[in-house]
């Protein structure tokens, strides 16, 4: 059944072709035939019989648990690698008239989400934003006569807005010929994102409204500004999109309804205010963005040796994961300041666990503190500092003892890789 997405955030603090290259608790989760009637590979990797040694690692989802951490992603969402085709529409109201360009809107997000998708996937995943409209997309009723809250699945109000978006534009839009929709919101329509965001994605949705014979099952919808105050929008306010996108690909929010202290800034799903942040290994591996040979399974008894190369670096074993049911297990990869990075303030190993059975925006993934109460490494605006050293050292020791499950960091090398040693009973 459709399910509900919202986003709860407590506030911390030019052309038709433009991508050239490359909200909590919950969000439509039904699988659909996704927006385009193209062909479509499945996002994330799939298992084959020459990978069986990997066949522990990979977790499964859970029936009724909204947008599982399991593999494979079910069908219906976005395909996350290749060229991927985005429709960008920019839409105004009555009681609200887009202030400036319409294209000066969608310079906001273009090109800095094509170029981060491009630097998360190593390449794997080729972002085309894309236009056909030029101008704002005025809608018929004012934004107040919507009722737009903070959104669950095609209700009345959002259905009623989507309906209205598709026949404004379908004169000039052909919906089939894309895979997700990006719709832009003039900024003056609804409240500050400082007061609430209102920023949210419908993904994999089948019973979305229709256009051109497709399903408009993947689609985000961005509102307001994520601007803090301190200055730094005009390098960070695009993140909300790739971070609303990454839904459309299947991810689920990894804060809760208390914010980012259970993942804190090591994921864009966790927090998209502020300074530029990475996807999680583990993410990357369900996205399809790391092949299997870039994955050590830890899934014997007994005591093993794995070398991870940094997550920012194209090549090398990235993600080291220690199964512990059908359903859970602990990822252990290397992160430091490099690539999309640009806020660790504590290179090292980071360790944390993943459970398929935990909804999103409930805390599916949890970072293990190697320095719990410290206060963390940074000061960077809208950075959780508690869990911004997080990563473990060489010397240093992750223990789950009721598991008896031992994560040691051995060494690092020249080369910028760690040694890590893990042993299981």
């Amino acid at each position: 059944m459709p399910q509900t997405r919202q986003r709860i955030r407590r506030p911390r603090r030019a052309g038709a072709y433009i991508g050239l290259t490359v909200l909590a608790l919950g969000v439509t989760a039904t699988a659909s035939t996704g927006i385009s009637s193209r062909g479509h590979s499945a996002a994330g990797p799939v298992a084959t019989s020459a990978e069986s040694a990997l066949a522990p690692c990979r977790i499964t989802g859970a029936m009724g648990v909204q947008m599982s951490e399991g593999l494979p992603t079910p069908p219906g969402y976005s395909r996350s690698t290749g060229e991927v085709r985005a429709l960008n529409l920019m839409i105004d109201f009555p009681d609200a008239k887009g202030e400036g360009a319409a294209l000066d809107r969608m310079a906001e997000f273009f090109p800095q989400t094509s170029d981060w998708f491009r630097t998360s996937s190593y390449g794997r995943l080729t972002y085309r934003a894309e236009a056909p409209i030029r101008t704002w997309l005025r809608m018929p009723m004012p934004f107040a006569a919507y009722g737009i809250e903070r959104g669950s699945a095609y209700e009345p109000g959002y259905r009623q807005l989507v309906e209205h978006i598709a026949k404004a534009a379908d004169p000039e839009v052909d919906f089939s010929r894309y895979d997700l929709v990006n719709v832009l919101v003039t900024p003056n329509a609804g409240p500050s994102a400082l007061d609430t965001v209102l920023s949210v994605t419908f993904s994999g949705n089948a019973e979305a409204p229709m256009a051109d014979g497709v399903p408009l099952a993947n689609t985000s919808f961005v509102y307001s500004r994520q601007d803090d105050g301190s200055g730094t929008y005009r390098e960070t306010g695009y993140r909300v999109l790739p971070h609303e996108n990454g839904h459309v690909f299947g991810l689920p929010d990894l804060y809760t309804s208390d914010g980012g202290g259970t993942v804190g800034h090591w994921d864009i799903m966790s927090e998209d205010w502020g300074a530029n942040n990475d996807l999680l290994g583990w993410h990357k591996w369900k996205l399809g963005w790391l092949d299997s040979s870039q994955i050590s399974c830890a899934a014997k008894s007994g005591v093993s040796d794995h070398t991870l190369t940094p997550l920012a670096v194209e090549g090398g074993t990235k993600l080291a994961f220690v199964p512990l049911s059908e359903t859970a297990g602990y990822a252990v990869e290397v992160r430091t300041r490099a690539g999309n990075d640009e806020a660790v303030c504590k290179p090292g190993v980071l360790i944390y666990k993943v459970d398929s059975q935990v909804d999103t925006g409930r805390g599916p993934v949890t970072v293990s503190d190697s320095a719990i109460g410290s206060g963390g490494c940074t000061r960077r605006p809208n950075v959780h500092g508690e869990l911004s050293d997080a990563p473990f050292r060489p010397g240093e020791t992750f223990t789950d003892e009721p598991a008896g499950v031992s994560i040691s960091v051995v060494g690092e090398l020249r080369n910028g890789s760690f040694q890590v040693r893990i042993t299981r009973p």
